[in-house]
């Protein structure tokens, strides 16, 4: 059967005519002399298409993404970190590369260069807001949802993606489907994938979303990293307030807003998930890995682990 181009991404075209290389069944391999890994991509309905990205390239690439329309108010969702690591994290420090999803308002994504970075794995999903409206009712309680639908100022939005989310992707890039049904398939995935995120999305409380600009963004994430690199010293807002050079009301605010989690909730989540990767590890007792965390107190990195992971940190330790 052969498949309609109108269907492949005219960035997926350009990639493949930059490599000098063919697209067969809408997937793009990268040849070895570039990188190694594939590159697949789906146009549903001009309202809608899905790029799946996993590969290394030696050197970045360029392409000029000469489709998108910015007269037309898009949501953009990026999938990352999602796909299999071929080689086992190292305990002892949290993995930046946290599996989570990137939501963004067309206004955001002023730039017309798509940048093909060496390293990705990645699912990318436009789709237009009009289109998205159509499809459920969105509560004049979820200010988020409205915010993203009506998609008139720059917003950004990031969600850690959760196990029956990660289940859908997993079924979206494992599952081997006919060319007849593919098309049909990976729309309906990527619809359920947008749908269970919306509605996690929808459970956030915000009253008011704040606009944001790219120093904004650059500094949150700035301040989140220096959280996970620093998982043993409990966060304190006025100090990084004044590295953010925000107030500490702007901080917590546009934090929450982003992240979806007060800075001590996001820190303390990552902290017990960096506790539990530690004692999967095996290296170290129950009271190294808390006294390594911060804890003076056992008995409460105890309460604390519970709290988040279901069983004490000696039960856990045992179960692996």
């Amino acid at each position: 059967m052969e498949i309609d181009d109108q269907t492949i991404p005219g960035v997926l075209q350009k990639l493949a005519h930059v490599l000098g290389t063919a697209i067969k069944n809408r997937k793009l391999e990268i040849p070895s002399e570039f990188g190694n890994g594939y590159c697949i991509g789906f146009v549903f309905n001009p309202q809608m298409r899905m790029l799946i990205s996993n590969y290394e390239l030696n050197n970045d690439i360029v392409i000029e993404n000469t489709e998108r329309n910015t007269d037309k108010k898009v949501i953009f969702f990026k999938f990352q970190n999602i796909f299999p690591k071929t080689e086992s994290l190292s305990a002892g420090k949290y993995p930046r590369e946290i599996p989570s999803v990137l939501i963004a308002t067309s206004r955001i994504n002023t730039d017309k260069i798509i940048s093909i970075h060496s390293n990705t794995s990645t699912i990318n999903i436009e789709v237009e807001a009009d289109y998205l409206s159509q499809l459920f009712n969105v509560s004049d309680q979820s200010t988020v949802l409205q915010s993203l639908l009506q998609n008139n100022k720059p917003y950004l939005f990031e969600q850690i993606i959760y196990p029956s989310l990660q289940k859908v992707v997993d079924e979206m890039v494992s599952e081997s489907v006919g060319e007849t049904f593919e098309l049909f398939f990976m729309r309906i995935k990527a619809e359920e994938m947008i749908c269970r995120l919306l509605m996690e999305l929808e459970k956030r409380e915000e009253k008011h979303i704040y606009a944001l600009n790219s120093h904004d963004i650059e500094i949150l994430y700035k301040i989140r990293d220096q959280i996970l690199d620093h998982l043993d010293i409990p966060p304190v807002i006025g100090e990084l307030a004044a590295d953010a050079g925000m107030s500490p009301t702007k901080l917590k605010r546009l934090f929450k807003q982003v992240f979806g989690d007060s800075i001590f909730s996001y820190y303390q989540e990552f902290r017990m998930k960096e506790a539990a990767l530690l004692l999967q590890d095996k290296k170290y007792s129950v009271s190294e890995v808390g006294y390594k965390l911060g804890f003076t107190n056992l008995s409460h990195f105890s309460k604390i682990f519970k709290e988040h992971v279901g069983v004490n940190p000696k039960q856990y330790a045992m179960m692996q």
